[in-house]
């Protein structure tokens, strides 16, 4: 995915990111945009845009004046801005403050809204905007997790519409019923592909929107049908993991991007690099990469060594 900073981030920023001051964005792909920053001086004049912007201060006190008042937010703290809502922001105290955020698209929302009501709705609005919203704040943390894959977008998505309506005091309807024969075509479809699944194939297949399949998947398996194409995938690899493996060429094959993508997947689901299982289970060694090797040294961290 693209890294830069896209419209939605880059409005009202001043771009004087000068000592300690940083940012950096991913994005925008299929209407979502993340940006992470850290700011120790003056962040953000008043401005509006035309996302959602939904993120969590990840240090320091974020200050910032929005529908007539102002916000604190402190490490932890969920902040939640309307789109076309005026906003400017500024650190609380002279440490600055870091944090990350997603932008989405109101459209997004409003289809994955759609669906959690069981009819077309008003976009949610928030009634606060610094909150503890746990929905949201995770949400949050699996959009920098991965948004490189569609299901995963999806999942997101919904996910923060979930949030959102949370945060605007309004449940989510329950699904009427799980249609279960679509259920079984979609997870028989998932666990028999070794790539990238695009969300049309499962809408396809299943004859479900993307959103109602993936709010029904959850229900009946326990899982989202993002993390179920992922294991399936990480499971694949992992039972052809040997001291001779091609790490890289084994990444490829269960469709992930490149050998570093697979193996941040690899840890997160397993606990350690796919060097350091293949060692264990081979007694120890090297694991073999193409033109490229990966030693396990004496605390488990992989270590590339070149011929």
């Amino acid at each position: 995915m693209p890294e830069r900073v896209g419209r939605s981030a880059a409005e009202g920023l001043e771009r004087s990111c000068e000592g300690r001051d940083w940012v950096e964005g991913r994005g925008p792909i299929d209407g979502i945009e993340l940006w992470r920053a850290f700011f120790a001086e003056r962040a953000y004049a008043t401005h509006r845009h035309d996302t959602y912007a939904i993120g969590v201060t990840e240090s320091g006190v974020q200050v910032f004046d929005y529908r007539g008042r102002a916000e604190r937010s402190r490490p932890g703290d969920v902040v939640v801005l309307h789109p076309d809502e005026a906003h400017d922001g500024r650190p609380g105290t002279a440490e600055g403050f870091g944090y990350r955020i997603v932008y989405v698209e109101p459209a997004r929302i409003a289809d994955a809204v759609a669906i959690l009501r069981g009819a077309p709705a008003p976009l949610p609005f928030a009634r606060r905007a610094v909150s503890s919203n746990t929905t949201l704040a995770g949400a949050v943390a699996a959009a920098f997790a991965s948004i490189s894959e569609p299901l995963a977008r999806d999942a997101l998505v919904l996910q923060l519409a979930e949030g959102l309506l949370e945060g605007a005091g309004s449940a989510p309807a329950r699904p009427r019923h799980l249609d279960d024969a679509a259920l079984a075509r979609g997870r028989s479809f998932l666990q028999s592909r070794r790539a990238i699944v695009r969300s049309a194939e499962l809408e396809a297949i299943t004859g479900l929107n993307r959103y109602e399949f993936a709010r029904q998947f959850r229900r009946r398996y326990g899982t989202s049908p993002y993390r179920y194409s992922l294991l399936r995938r990480l499971d694949f690899a992992r039972s052809r993991l040997g001291p001779a493996s091609s790490i890289a060429e084994l990444a490829l094959a269960a469709g992930f991007a490149d050998q570093a993508h697979f193996t941040r997947m690899f840890r997160a689901a397993y606990g350690v690099t796919p060097a350091r299982y293949a060692a264990l289970h081979a007694g120890g060694g090297a694991v073999g990469s193409g033109r490229a090797s990966e030693r396990v040294d004496q605390r488990g961290v992989a270590r590339v060594a070149r011929p």
